[in-house]
């Protein structure tokens, strides 16, 4: 059945002046790459990216520069095929999902987002798709559930650190929970995946940081409208439904901060709440529902609703198909909020310093350098931060995570259990980690990462790690971290890391899954 064609709900175009931002973390991508030689180009998806009898009128360049954010976006998206994405990107893109399936696979291994995939399992509905922890496939808003809530439930998954966005957490619970409905292959796979990087990405570059400052999830916020891209193209969707969905779901985006000071953990539940409420705006839209085109630069936009925050249209779409953002998503090395990692990088270093004067009992006090917009996620309240009351409230304690790494020298998994919170010599050094406030000019998450300690004897130590934009994270280092994840490295995750890592060449999603539910099913790797 062809989409039906209606009028975008726009009111007139305002006229937009300024210069255009470029987010400090954009990515180019070199013009060597820009197209894959024949041998790696995978065969473009076959159908188009509306369904048959769909006339997508052509737009005059003035008509599309001054259309709204998401007509822009939804343009885009529709169009996109596999043969326009760089080989450097459609690899980014895939190593990411990888890192993301390790995650949920974790997840479902420890048992944790056990509401979510219970609530999932009582929707139910038409056998469209099949998550790891659940007996029996569910329809495809009832995973997108479930997938989002395993993707982030121990929040090892990764980070855009310009947008602090969870990058992955806005794709994968959408693209997998909706691709076996859409009966998509592989190159639509890769496509549908790489426009919701995009989208949710954009999104958080729009108001760096800003969404946060005023108690809100930017990761909730991008997933909505990157899960509602995600369902559109795999549906093959027109521009104009796609921008009806875009619409519908901004009413859905928001996410608060409040665990901050609660110790629970809702926060793992945003990018399920996201990825559900994006499929039903998809499907919505498709049905009829409309949106309004300006949702995100509007007067009542998300922007200015959730960020109070003013954008443009182009400071959200400009350079659509020549930068790229997926490039710079960083895979974590820690298992806790990524506002930590610097800082956790560098007590790893001075947990080796330490040695020669026996170990972390040698300090009297740590402090340690945070910028601005670092201190009210991980620094405050500090009773809560130095003794945390929860494990999930411990990935976001710099003290007591600080005081976890100068003991071990080391963060995982396990370092996060709840008997973890109890450990008498990680509890006694937390109390003596403190903080100052130094300001950065560059996102949160890229400051350096500087502590300033003192020994019994008197001694100071200070150690610091630069900051600034990492190198793109390793496929051979994600690949491991996968393993690690799974249980350990088998005949049967050596498999399925091959088969997402060459997602644009699977006939579809199920065997991908399949496999994903019989590692989760197969003992640990001794």
């Amino acid at each position: 059945m062809a989409d039906p064609v209606r009028p975008l709900t726009t009111a007139a175009a305002a006229a937009w002046s300024g210069p255009k931002a470029a987010p400090a973390t954009l990515q180019p991508v070199p013009e060597t790459t820009q197209a894959a030689s024949a041998a790696d180009e995978p065969t473009p998806h076959p159908h188009g990216p509306h369904e048959p009898g769909h006339n997508h009128p052509h737009t005059h360049p003035d008509h599309e520069e001054h259309s709204p954010a998401a007509v822009q976006l939804a343009r885009w998206a529709t169009e996109l095929t596999t043969m326009k994405v760089p080989t450097v990107i459609r690899r980014a893109v895939c190593r990411q999902l990888l890192d993301g399936l390790g995650c949920v696979i974790a997840a479902a291994r420890g048992q944790e987002a056990t509401p979510a995939l219970a609530v999932a399992a009582a929707l139910g509905g038409p056998p469209e798709a099949v998550v790891p922890g659940l007996a029996e496939p569910v329809g495809a808003p009832a995973a997108a559930l479930a997938l989002g809530a395993l993707v982030h439930a121990l929040d090892c998954d990764d980070t855009h650190p310009g947008a602090l966005v969870h990058a992955t957490a806005a794709v994968l619970p959408a693209l997998f929970a909706s691709a076996a409905a859409a009966d998509a292959d592989g190159p639509a796979l890769l496509t549908a995946a790489t426009a919701g990087y995009e989208t949710a990405l954009r999104i958080g570059l729009g108001a760096p940081y800003r969404f946060h400052a005023r108690g809100v999830h930017a990761t909730q916020v991008a997933a909505v409208f990157a899960s509602a891209v995600i369902s559109s193209v795999l549906e093959g969707r027109s521009a104009e439904v796609t921008a009806h969905a875009l619409g519908i779901a901004g009413s859905s985006a928001g996410g608060l901060l409040e665990f901050l000071d609660t110790g629970s953990d809702t926060k793992a539940l945003h990018p399920g709440l996201a990825a559900h409420a994006g499929l039903l705006a998809a499907r919505l839209a498709a049905a009829g529902a409309e949106g309004p085109a300006t949702v995100l630069e509007g007067r009542h936009g998300v922007f200015a609703a959730l960020a109070g925050h003013t954008v443009t249209a182009d400071e959200i779409t400009g350079d659509l198909g020549e930068m790229w953002h997926v490039s710079a998503v960083e895979s974590k090395l820690h298992p806790c909020c990524h506002l930590l990692h610097r800082t956790l990088d560098a007590a790893a270093v001075l947990h080796s310093r330490l040695v020669p004067y026996g170990g972390a009992a040698a300090l009297a006090s740590v402090v340690a350098e945070v910028p601005v917009g670092t201190e009210p996620v991980v620094c405050v309240p500090r009773r809560y931060r130095v003794a945390p009351r929860t494990a999930y409230e411990a990935k976001f304690a710099l003290p007591f995570s600080t005081a976890l790494m100068l003991c071990d020298g080391e963060l995982s998994l396990a370092s996060y259990r709840p008997q973890a919170l109890l450990r008498p010599d990680a509890t006694a050094l937390a109390a003596r980690v403190t903080h100052t406030v130094r300001p950065y000019d560059g996102p949160d998450a890229e400051a350096p990462g500087v502590l300033r300690a003192l020994l019994h004897d008197g001694t100071a130590l200070n150690v610091r790690i630069e900051g600034g934009p990492v190198r793109p994270p390793d496929t051979a280092r994600v690949v491991a971290a996968f393993h690690a994840n799974a249980g350990g490295e088998t005949a049967l995750t050596r498999e399925l890391a091959e088969r997402v890592l060459r997602l644009d060449r699977e006939s579809g999603i199920e065997a991908v899954l399949r496999l994903a539910s019989a590692v989760l099913a197969g003992p640990s790797a001794p």
